[in-house]
């Protein structure tokens, strides 16, 4: 299996934070943004998304179609299906045993792909599962110089520079069709913050929830991106996203 599993606390931090914290709520609305202005996908589209957690965004993809979700641990897997009502596949990348060929219209993989030993055969493997004409949407962390304490214990391979990113994808089957960087607006906050934690040896893998004013104002400010991601080359990001097209 090429998808290590993140540490236990991670799917836990999840699971408590998903509808509280301003990164997970201003994400989900960058994303329908992206999937609405770019994807486009038509109504009642089968939808897939591949390492769903808890399924924090199940909800969401469901304005756009009939959504099924992929997720291999199974505590975070159960959260899944009581958000969804029904079952939620526990398919590793690359293999998506089970999971139906040419089948969707629209995959999404948020925060996924850096998890997967062999990236390349993972994003072959997600090609396959679309209809001709069907949408990729991937979302990865930025920077391979960001590396720190959250890559680790989120047992992340690698970080994605921006040619890294398009060289993946045009190694594939799919043809890309908008890539781009999220979360530019607080990057040099989080660099600032970043630098100053290695450099007290205070590194630190918490995202708890900030207190409530700076939680309000973080998600505010990264919220602003989904007016201008896509329409406008946002500067460097925490992250990077992709939108591909199965030919």
């Amino acid at each position: 299996m090429g998808f290590p599993l993140m540490e236990r606390i991670v799917y836990d931090r999840m699971a408590e934070i998903d509808e509280r914290h301003w990164w997970y709520r201003a994400r989900r609305e960058i994303i329908a943004a992206l999937i609405d202005r770019y994807a486009k996908p038509q109504a009642g589209a089968a939808v897939l998304e591949v390492g769903c957690g808890t399924g924090h965004n199940l909800s969401m993809l469901g304005r756009f179609g009939h959504v099924d979700g992929i997720e291999i641990d199974a505590a975070a897997r159960a959260l899944a299906e009581k958000r969804l009502g029904r079952e939620v596949h526990g398919a590793p990348l690359p293999e998506l045993a089970g999971i139906p060929e040419q089948h969707y219209d629209l995959i999404g993989a948020f925060d996924v792909i850096e998890h997967v030993v062999d990236d390349q055969a993972a994003i072959a493997a997600l090609a396959k599962r679309l209809k001709p004409g069907g949408k990729l949407v991937v979302t990865v962390p930025a920077h391979q110089w960001m590396w720190s304490a959250h890559d680790v214990v989120n047992h992340h391979q690698r970080r994605y520079s921006k040619a890294g990113l398009r060289a993946l994808v045009d190694g594939s089957p799919l043809k890309l069709e908008k890539l781009g960087y999220l979360n530019s607006l607080l990057f040099p906050l989080a660099v600032g913050a970043r630098f100053a934690s290695k450099v007290a040896g205070r590194e630190s893998a918490d995202d708890s929830v900030p207190p409530a004013p700076v939680n309000w104002a973080f998600e505010k400010v990264f919220g602003l991106e989904r007016h201008l991601v896509g329409r406008l080359p946002l500067p460097p990001g925490l992250s990077l996203f992709a939108i591909a097209a199965a030919t």
